[in-house]
Protein backbone atom coordinates (compact mmCIF):
# COMPACT_ATOMS: atom_id res chain seq x y z
CA UNK A 1 0.00 0.00 0.00
CA UNK A 2 1.30 3.57 -1.27
CA UNK A 3 -0.43 6.69 -2.09
CA UNK A 4 2.18 6.79 -5.11
CA UNK A 5 0.12 4.82 -8.02
CA UNK A 6 3.27 5.25 -10.23
CA UNK A 7 5.53 3.54 -7.08
CA UNK A 8 2.48 0.94 -6.63
CA UNK A 9 2.23 0.04 -10.35
CA UNK A 10 6.05 -1.07 -10.65
CA UNK A 11 5.97 -2.75 -7.59
CA UNK A 12 3.67 -5.13 -8.60
CA UNK A 13 5.18 -5.57 -11.95
CA UNK A 14 8.31 -6.13 -10.77
CA UNK A 15 6.76 -8.76 -7.76
CA UNK A 16 3.68 -9.76 -9.86
CA UNK A 17 1.38 -8.93 -7.64
CA UNK A 18 -2.05 -9.42 -8.46
CA UNK A 19 -4.14 -6.13 -8.92
CA UNK A 20 -6.91 -6.43 -5.83
CA UNK A 21 -3.59 -6.67 -3.74
CA UNK A 22 -2.81 -3.53 -4.16
CA UNK A 23 -4.18 -0.28 -2.80
CA UNK A 24 -3.87 3.35 -1.77
CA UNK A 25 -5.61 3.52 0.80
CA UNK A 26 -4.84 1.96 4.94
CA UNK A 27 -8.65 1.84 4.92
CA UNK A 28 -9.46 -0.93 2.00
CA UNK A 29 -5.85 -2.47 3.15
CA UNK A 30 -7.03 -2.94 6.62
CA UNK A 31 -10.69 -4.28 5.26
CA UNK A 32 -8.45 -6.79 2.73
CA UNK A 33 -7.28 -9.00 6.38
CA UNK A 34 -3.70 -8.30 7.24
CA UNK A 35 -1.69 -10.88 9.28
CA UNK A 36 1.25 -8.02 10.24
CA UNK A 37 2.83 -5.06 8.55
CA UNK A 38 5.80 -3.32 7.90
CA UNK A 39 5.62 0.51 7.73
CA UNK A 40 8.22 2.28 5.99
CA UNK A 41 6.44 5.94 5.64
CA UNK A 42 8.30 9.34 6.49
CA UNK A 43 8.93 9.73 10.37
CA UNK A 44 5.94 12.14 10.90
CA UNK A 45 3.68 9.58 9.40
CA UNK A 46 4.31 7.13 12.03
CA UNK A 47 1.74 8.31 14.83
CA UNK A 48 -1.35 7.90 12.42
CA UNK A 49 -0.39 4.93 10.13
CA UNK A 50 1.28 2.77 13.14
CA UNK A 51 -1.67 4.08 15.37
CA UNK A 52 -4.29 3.07 13.38
CA UNK A 53 -2.78 -0.54 12.49
CA UNK A 54 -2.38 -0.97 16.01
CA UNK A 55 -5.67 -0.14 16.38
CA UNK A 56 -6.89 -2.40 14.49
CA UNK A 57 -4.79 -5.24 16.15
CA UNK A 58 -1.92 -5.66 13.50
CA UNK A 59 1.40 -6.82 14.32
CA UNK A 60 3.47 -3.80 13.14
CA UNK A 61 7.43 -3.80 12.41
CA UNK A 62 8.36 -0.02 11.77
CA UNK A 63 11.83 1.62 10.43
CA UNK A 64 13.22 3.44 14.10
CA UNK A 65 12.70 6.05 15.30
CA UNK A 66 8.90 5.38 16.61
CA UNK A 67 8.43 9.23 16.74
CA UNK A 68 10.68 12.34 16.53
CA UNK A 69 9.77 13.21 20.08
CA UNK A 70 9.77 11.08 23.15
CA UNK A 71 6.41 11.66 23.62
CA UNK A 72 5.20 10.52 20.72
CA UNK A 73 7.49 7.33 20.84
CA UNK A 74 5.43 6.51 24.70
CA UNK A 75 2.24 7.00 23.30
CA UNK A 76 2.50 4.12 20.34
CA UNK A 77 4.33 1.85 22.85
CA UNK A 78 1.65 2.76 25.30
CA UNK A 79 -0.87 1.68 22.42
CA UNK A 80 0.49 -1.32 21.80
CA UNK A 81 1.04 -2.51 25.35
CA UNK A 82 -2.73 -1.71 25.97
CA UNK A 83 -3.82 -3.52 22.75
CA UNK A 84 -1.12 -6.20 23.29
CA UNK A 85 -0.41 -5.98 19.86
CA UNK A 86 3.42 -6.69 18.76
CA UNK A 87 5.56 -3.66 17.95
CA UNK A 88 8.70 -4.14 17.02
CA UNK A 89 11.03 -1.46 16.30
CA UNK A 90 13.41 -1.65 13.01
CA UNK A 91 17.23 -1.75 14.94
CA UNK A 92 18.86 -3.62 11.94
CA UNK A 93 22.46 -3.09 13.92
CA UNK A 94 21.88 -5.33 16.53
CA UNK A 95 21.69 -8.00 14.39
CA UNK A 96 24.31 -7.39 11.78
CA UNK A 97 26.92 -10.33 12.45
CA UNK A 98 29.83 -8.07 13.19
CA UNK A 99 28.44 -6.56 15.77
CA UNK A 100 27.36 -9.25 17.62
CA UNK A 101 31.14 -10.75 17.36
CA UNK A 102 31.54 -7.30 19.29
CA UNK A 103 29.33 -8.17 21.98
CA UNK A 104 31.21 -11.31 22.73
CA UNK A 105 34.33 -9.67 23.45
CA UNK A 106 35.66 -7.94 26.79
CA UNK A 107 34.22 -4.45 26.24
CA UNK A 108 36.37 -1.46 28.62
CA UNK A 109 36.09 0.64 25.93
CA UNK A 110 33.76 1.47 23.19
CA UNK A 111 33.83 3.48 20.11
CA UNK A 112 30.65 4.00 17.30
CA UNK A 113 30.91 6.65 15.38
CA UNK A 114 28.63 7.11 11.99
CA UNK A 115 29.80 10.13 9.60
CA UNK A 116 27.88 11.79 6.98
CA UNK A 117 30.50 13.81 3.82
CA UNK A 118 28.17 17.25 3.83
CA UNK A 119 24.37 16.34 5.48
CA UNK A 120 23.94 19.16 8.53
CA UNK A 121 20.16 19.72 9.32
CA UNK A 122 17.63 20.44 12.66
CA UNK A 123 19.01 18.89 15.50
CA UNK A 124 15.62 16.73 16.57
CA UNK A 125 15.75 15.63 13.00
CA UNK A 126 19.30 14.19 12.79
CA UNK A 127 19.25 12.74 16.05
CA UNK A 128 16.13 10.99 16.02
CA UNK A 129 16.33 9.51 12.49
CA UNK A 130 20.27 8.89 12.31
CA UNK A 131 22.19 9.39 15.33
CA UNK A 132 19.77 6.95 17.01
CA UNK A 133 21.44 4.43 15.06
CA UNK A 134 24.50 5.08 17.05
CA UNK A 135 22.76 5.37 20.49
CA UNK A 136 20.99 2.28 20.43
CA UNK A 137 24.34 0.09 19.26
CA UNK A 138 26.30 1.63 22.58
CA UNK A 139 23.32 0.36 24.46
CA UNK A 140 23.15 -2.99 22.63
CA UNK A 141 26.98 -3.32 23.40
CA UNK A 142 27.38 -1.89 26.98
CA UNK A 143 28.69 -4.93 29.67
CA UNK A 144 26.91 -3.11 32.75
CA UNK A 145 24.53 -0.15 34.05
CA UNK A 146 25.28 3.59 33.05
CA UNK A 147 25.98 5.74 36.19
CA UNK A 148 27.22 9.10 33.70
CA UNK A 149 26.01 10.23 30.70
CA UNK A 150 27.54 13.02 29.20
CA UNK A 151 26.90 15.01 25.73
CA UNK A 152 28.49 17.64 23.58
CA UNK A 153 28.30 19.01 20.38
CA UNK A 154 28.34 21.96 17.82
CA UNK A 155 25.14 23.60 16.85
CA UNK A 156 25.21 26.41 14.23
CA UNK A 157 22.15 28.27 13.75
CA UNK A 158 19.86 25.65 14.37
CA UNK A 159 21.96 23.03 12.45
CA UNK A 160 23.69 20.07 14.30
CA UNK A 161 27.43 19.82 12.91
CA UNK A 162 28.96 17.17 15.18
CA UNK A 163 27.44 15.26 18.23
CA UNK A 164 29.21 12.93 20.72
CA UNK A 165 27.81 10.83 23.39
CA UNK A 166 29.65 9.22 26.56
CA UNK A 167 28.08 6.56 28.79
CA UNK A 168 30.30 5.22 31.38
CA UNK A 169 29.45 2.92 34.74
CA UNK A 170 32.14 0.51 36.13
CA UNK A 171 35.14 -0.39 34.67
CA UNK A 172 33.65 0.61 31.06
CA UNK A 173 33.74 3.76 29.07
CA UNK A 174 31.03 3.86 25.81
CA UNK A 175 31.51 6.82 23.31
CA UNK A 176 29.29 7.65 20.23
CA UNK A 177 29.94 10.54 17.71
CA UNK A 178 28.64 11.87 14.67
CA UNK A 179 30.35 14.68 12.65
CA UNK A 180 28.00 15.70 9.54
CA UNK A 181 30.64 17.61 7.85
CA UNK A 182 33.48 15.11 8.04
CA UNK A 183 34.48 14.84 4.35
CA UNK A 184 33.51 10.79 4.47
CA UNK A 185 30.79 8.62 4.56
CA UNK A 186 31.40 5.92 7.00
CA UNK A 187 30.91 3.75 10.04
CA UNK A 188 33.37 2.75 12.66
CA UNK A 189 32.97 0.14 15.60
CA UNK A 190 35.71 -0.67 17.90
CA UNK A 191 35.42 -2.90 21.30
CA UNK A 192 38.79 -2.97 23.58
CA UNK A 193 39.32 -5.03 26.64
CA UNK A 194 41.72 -7.57 28.22
CA UNK A 195 44.87 -7.10 25.52
CA UNK A 196 42.85 -6.90 22.30
CA UNK A 197 40.95 -5.04 20.22
CA UNK A 198 38.16 -5.65 17.45
CA UNK A 199 37.58 -3.27 15.08
CA UNK A 200 34.52 -2.85 12.42
CA UNK A 201 34.24 -0.63 9.95
CA UNK A 202 30.95 0.07 7.53
CA UNK A 203 29.42 -3.04 9.44
CA UNK A 204 30.71 -5.63 7.48
CA UNK A 205 34.94 -5.84 7.35
CA UNK A 206 36.38 -7.21 10.85
CA UNK A 207 39.86 -6.31 11.70
CA UNK A 208 41.12 -7.77 15.08
CA UNK A 209 44.27 -6.53 16.74
CA UNK A 210 46.28 -8.86 19.84
CA UNK A 211 49.47 -8.92 21.11
CA UNK A 212 50.67 -6.43 18.23
CA UNK A 213 49.35 -8.69 15.27
CA UNK A 214 46.53 -7.20 13.33
CA UNK A 215 44.13 -10.14 11.79
CA UNK A 216 41.47 -9.75 9.35
CA UNK A 217 38.55 -11.38 9.15
CA UNK A 218 37.56 -11.80 5.71
CA UNK A 219 33.59 -11.20 5.11
CA UNK A 220 31.27 -13.79 3.85
CA UNK A 221 31.57 -13.04 0.25
CA UNK A 222 28.67 -15.25 -0.47
CA UNK A 223 26.24 -13.63 1.94
CA UNK A 224 23.34 -10.83 0.88
CA UNK A 225 24.24 -7.49 1.67
CA UNK A 226 20.74 -7.39 3.45
CA UNK A 227 22.26 -10.03 6.25
CA UNK A 228 25.57 -9.01 6.57
CA UNK A 229 23.94 -5.58 8.01
CA UNK A 230 21.52 -7.24 9.96
CA UNK A 231 17.73 -6.24 7.99
CA UNK A 232 16.92 -9.57 6.92
CA UNK A 233 17.38 -10.81 10.48
CA UNK A 234 15.67 -8.37 11.88
CA UNK A 235 12.47 -8.84 9.79
CA UNK A 236 12.71 -12.47 10.17
CA UNK A 237 12.60 -12.19 13.98
CA UNK A 238 9.06 -10.14 13.53
CA UNK A 239 7.83 -12.82 11.75
CA UNK A 240 8.68 -15.75 13.59
CA UNK A 241 7.44 -13.62 16.17
CA UNK A 242 3.91 -13.02 14.30
CA UNK A 243 3.71 -16.63 13.61
CA UNK A 244 4.13 -17.55 16.98
CA UNK A 245 2.36 -15.36 18.81
CA UNK A 246 5.23 -14.10 21.08
CA UNK A 247 6.75 -11.02 22.17
CA UNK A 248 9.18 -9.03 20.57
CA UNK A 249 12.47 -10.35 21.95
CA UNK A 250 14.10 -7.14 22.74
CA UNK A 251 11.10 -5.55 24.21
CA UNK A 252 9.05 -2.43 23.86
CA UNK A 253 10.72 -0.75 27.49
CA UNK A 254 13.77 -1.53 25.92
CA UNK A 255 13.47 0.30 22.59
CA UNK A 256 11.98 3.00 24.58
CA UNK A 257 15.59 3.41 26.40
CA UNK A 258 16.82 4.43 23.61
CA UNK A 259 14.59 7.29 22.41
CA UNK A 260 14.87 8.52 26.31
CA UNK A 261 18.68 9.11 25.43
CA UNK A 262 18.01 10.41 22.19
CA UNK A 263 15.59 12.83 23.56
CA UNK A 264 18.29 13.57 26.42
CA UNK A 265 20.86 14.77 23.19
CA UNK A 266 18.27 16.78 21.94
CA UNK A 267 17.27 18.64 25.19
CA UNK A 268 21.14 19.34 26.03
CA UNK A 269 21.50 20.65 22.34
CA UNK A 270 19.51 22.69 21.80
CA UNK A 271 20.05 24.02 25.80
CA UNK A 272 23.10 25.11 24.30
Amino acid sequence: MTRSRERLDAVAGTYRVPADRLFTDIEQLLAAGLDAAFVHVPTNQHLPVVGRLLTAGVPVYVDKPLDNTLAGARQLVDQAERADVLLRVGFNRRHVPAYEQARERPRDLISVWKNEIDSTGPVREIVFDDFIHVVDTLRFLLPGPVERTVVSGRVAAGDLHHVSLTLSGPGFTAVGSMHRLSGAKEERLEVTGDGAKLAVLDLDQVVVHQAGTRTLRPADGWSPVARRRGFEQVCTAFVDAVRAGAPDPVGLADALLTHELCEQVVQQLEAR
